[in-house]
C-alpha cells in the first residue's frame, strides 16, 4: 500500500493564496535558484541563530517549558523530525515532507516580496525624481549610441517599470493627482508618447488610460461610505476636480495630437501595437466621457475622425473596430459641426457601405452585434441634420434599409429606426416619396402588421414595443409629408382600406397597448403630485417637464402617434372612420378621448418663438396645423 497516495498534500493558507500565483509544482530550476540563495544568505560560521526580534523569523526563541521537554523527549522530537530517518515522520509536527515545505516556504518569500510599504506623498515625490532621472538616462544614452541598443537596452527597461509604477495612484486621486501636475511629470509623459521605441510609448497609454478612467478613486469613495454618507459626495466631488486638474494638463501638453500621431505609427498586425491602439480608444472615451464638450475640440484640432472612418470601413471584423464604432458613436451625438464635418468626408457613404454588409447576415456575437447597433446610431445621428437627409437619398439609403426590411435579420428593426429619422420634417419629404416609389409600403405593412415577428427574439433583438414606436413615426412622417391626391399619398390611403381596415384594427390596438402603459405612469406621477402637494411644496415647470418627458418615454409618444395617424385616416376615408368609431365604442371610448391625446400634442409640439425669433419666424409649424384641422374635424363628428 502506498501511504503517499492516501493522504494528499494540506490546502494553503488563505493568505498565500492572496498574493502572488504560482503553480502546483515549482519547477526543478526554481527550486534550484531559491536553494542557492538560501546557501548564500548563511554564515559561513557555524552557531547558533540569532533569535528574532521582529516576529517573522521561521525559528522560535526556547523558553524552559520546552528545555524541560527536549530533556525528557528531545531523543523522541528529533526522530520525529528527522524526515530522512523516518518516511513516515510527515504524519506528525506540520504533516509536510521536505519538499512540500520548501514549497510553502517559496510562497513565504513571494509573499515577503510583495507586501511593501503604503505609497504616501513623500515616498510619491521620491518616485517621481527617480522617474525623471531614468527619463533623462534613456534619453542621453539614446542620444550616444541611436545604432547600438545594447547600450541603452537597460535603461529602457528601467523606464518600462519606472512608468508602471504610476498605476497605484488611481487609489486615491484627490491626495496625488496634484502633486502629479504641480512635479511637471505630465509634461515627460506625455513626451514619452513619441518615444522611439512604441513598446514605452504604449506603456504611457496605459498609464494615461488608467489615470483618467472612470472608475478612478473607488476605494477612497468606499471608504467615504464606511466613514459617512455625507463625506461620500464630498470625496468624489475631490476625485472628479483632481481629475480635471489633470485632464487640462494633459490637453495643456497636446495629448490629443500625440494620441492620433500614434494611431497612424501602431502596425496592428502586431498584437502589442494592436493593443496599444486599444488602449489609445480608451483614453478616447475616458476623456469624451469625463468632458462630453471636448468632442469639437478633438474633431477641429486631430484627424481622429478621418481615421475613425477609415477603421471601421475595414472588412475585417476585430475589437478594434468594435471600439471605433463607438467612438464615433459618441463622437456624433449632439454636435451639427460634427456631422457636417462627416459629410464633408463622404462619411454618409461610408457607414452605409458598412451597414450593406448585414443585409444578408447577422454580426458572428454580441460584440458585432453592438458594432451594428453604433454604425446604425451614427446615421441615426447624422439624419438629425437636414443636409444629411438629403445625402442619405442620394447615397441609396432609403433603398439599402428597404432591402434590409424585407429579411428576416437583426439588421431589420434597426433599418426601421433609420428611416424614421430619414422621413422626419419637411426635410424628408423627398425620401418619403422616394419610400413609396422603391415600394416600401408592402414591406413597411407586413412589419406593421407583425408578419414574420415570431422567430425575431435571439441575440441583439429590439422590444417590440420600441419597433412599434418606430413603425408609427414612419406613417407620421408619411401622412405630413406626402401631398394630397398625390399617386404615393393615394397608395398609402389605399393600404388601410383593404382587407377590411386590418390596418386600422391593427392602429387601435398599437394605441390600446401605449394607453395602457401610459396609465401605469400617469397614476404614479399623480401619487408624487399629491405627495408635494400635501407638503406644500411649489411643482415647478421642472417638475412638470421631467413628469411630460417620463410620460412620453411610457408610450404618450405611440399613443400621440397614433391618434395622428387615425385622425388622418377617419379624414381620408369615411368607411375607415366608421370601422374606427366602432371600434373604439367597444373599448367605452369615443373620438373625445382622441381629441384629448391630439389637443395635448399640438400644445407641446416646438416652441413658441419669442422676441427677436417671433419676428423672423414667418413660416408657422406644419404638423401644429395639421394637428389643429384634424382636431376640428374630430370635433365635428364627436
Amino acid at each position: 500500500m502506498d501511504v503517499n497516495k492516501m493522504f494528499k498534500l494540506p490546502a494553503l493558507p488563505s493568505s498565500a493564496g492572496q498574493k502572488r500565483k504560482f503553480s502546483d509544482m515549482p519547477a526543478p530550476e526554481l527550486l534550484k535558484k531559491y536553494k542557492q540563495a538560501e546557501a548564500e544568505a548563511e554564515p559561513t560560521v557555524m552557531a547558533p541563530p540569532p533569535l528574532p526580534t521582529n516576529g517573522k523569523g521561521k525559528a522560535r526563541a526556547a523558553t524552559v517549558e520546552e528545555d524541560d521537554e527536549e530533556d525528557g523527549n528531545g531523543q523522541a522530537d528529533r526522530d520525529v523530525e528527522d524526515g530522512e530517518n523516518d518516511d513516515e515522520g510527515r504524519f506528525f509536527g506540520g504533516g509536510l515532507n521536505d519538499e512540500q515545505q520548501q514549497i510553502l516556504d517559496i510562497f513565504d518569500k513571494a509573499g515577503d516580496e510583495e507586501d511593501g510599504p503604503s505609497l504616501d506623498l513623500p515616498a510619491l515625490r521620491r518616485q517621481l525624481g527617480k522617474f525623471e532621472r531614468i527619463v533623462i538616462k534613456n534619453a542621453e544614452q539614446r542620444g550616444k549610441f541611436p545604432d547600438h541598443p545594447s547600450k541603452f537596452i537597460d535603461s529602457e527597461s528601467d523606464l518600462d517599470g519606472a512608468l508602471k509604477q504610476f498605476l497605484p495612484l488611481t487609489q486615491n486621486p484627490p491626495l496625488f493627482y496634484p502633486e502629479l501636475v504641480k512635479s511637471g511629470v505630465i509634461a515627460l509623459l506625455t513626451n514619452l508618447l513619441s518615444h522611439e521605441n512604441t513598446d514605452i510609448a504604449i506603456d504611457v497609454i496605459e498609464v494615461v488610460q488608467e489615470l483618467t478612467d472612470e472608475d478612478v478613486g473607488a476605494e477612497v469613495d468606499d471608504l467615504a461610505e464606511e466613514e459617512g454618507e455625507g463625506s461620500t459626495g464630498g470625496m468624489a466631488t475631490k476625485t472628479r476636480l483632481a481629475m480635471g486638474e489633470l485632464i487640462d494638463e494633459l490637453l495643456n501638453n497636446s495629448v490629443l495630437d500625440l494620441l492620433v500621431s500614434n494611431l497612424s505609427r501602431f502596425d496592428e498586425a502586431e498584437d502589442t501595437d494592436r493593443q496599444g491602439v486599444f488602449h489609445i480608444l480608451g483614453v478616447f472615451e475616458n476623456l469624451l466621457s469625463f468632458l462630453p464638450p471636448l468632442a469639437e475640440q478633438i474633431v477641429g484640432e486631430t484627424t481622429l475622425l478621418p481615421w475613425l472612418i477609415k477603421r471601421v470601413l475595414r472588412k475585417e471584423y476585430d475589437s478594434n473596430k468594435q471600439y471605433a464604432s463607438e467612438i464615433l458613436a459618441i463622437l456624433l451625438q449632439d454636435s451639427r459641426d460634427i456631422v457636417m464635418k462627416v459629410a464633408e468626408l463622404e462619411g454618409m457613404d461610408a457607414l452605409l457601405q458598412v451597414l450593406s454588409q448585414y443585409r444578408k447576415k447577422d454580426p458572428g456575437d454580441s460584440e458585432e452585434v453592438e458594432f451594428m447597433e453604433n454604425i446604425f446610431d451614427c446615421v441615426c445621428s447624422c439624419l438629425a441634420q437636414p443636409e444629411m437627409k438629403k445625402l442619405f437619398g442620394d447615397a441609396e439609403g432609403v433603398e439599402l434599409m428597404v432591402l434590409m426590411m424585407k429579411e428576416k435579420l437583426l439588421a431589420k428593426t434597426r433599418a426601421i429606426k433609420v428611416l424614421d429619422y430619414a422621413l422626419q420634417t419637411e426635410d424628408g419629404s423627398e425620401n418619403c416619396e422616394k419610400f413609396v416609389e422603391v415600394l416600401g409600403l408592402k414591406t413597411f405593412f407586413s412589419a406593421f402588421m407583425g408578419k414574420g415577428e415570431g422567430k425575431k427574439k435571439k441575440l441583439g433583438a429590439t422590444s417590440s414595443f420600441e419597433d412599434e414606436e418606430h413603425l408609427l413615426g414612419i406613417l407620421v412622417s408619411l401622412f405630413t409629408n406626402l401631398g394630397s391626391d398625390t399617386p404615393p399619398r393615394i397608395r398609402l390611403i389605399a393600404k388601410f382600406v383593404e382587407a377590411n381596415y386590418e390596418k386600422v384594427d391593427r392602429l387601435l390596438e398599437m394605441r390600446e397597448t401605449a394607453d395602457g402603459r401610459l396609465r401605469a405612469v400617469n397614476r404614479e406621477i399623480a401619487m408624487e403630485r399629491r405627495v408635494m402637494e400635501a407638503n406644500k411644496e411649489e411643482v415647478s415647470d421642472v417638475e412638470e417637464t421631467e413628469w411630460y418627458l417620463r410620460r412620453m418615454d411610457a408610450g404618450l409618444s405611440s399613443l400621440q402617434n397614433s391618434d395622428y395617424v387615425l385622425a388622418w385616416v377617419c379624414m381620408e376615408d369615411d368607411g375607415a372612420m366608421t370601422h374606427a368609431r366602432l371600434l373604439l365604442s367597444r373599448k367605452d371610448q369615443s373620438f373625445r378621448d382622441v381629441i384629448a391625446v391630439l389637443t395635448e400634442f399640438k400644445n407641446n409640439v416646438g416652441d413658441e418663438p419669442e422676441g427677436d425669433d417671433a419676428e423672423e419666424e414667418e413660416e408657422p409649424n406644419v404638423q401644429r396645423m395639421i394637428l389643429e384641422q384634424s382636431i376640428a374635424f374630430l370635433e365635428g363628428l364627436s
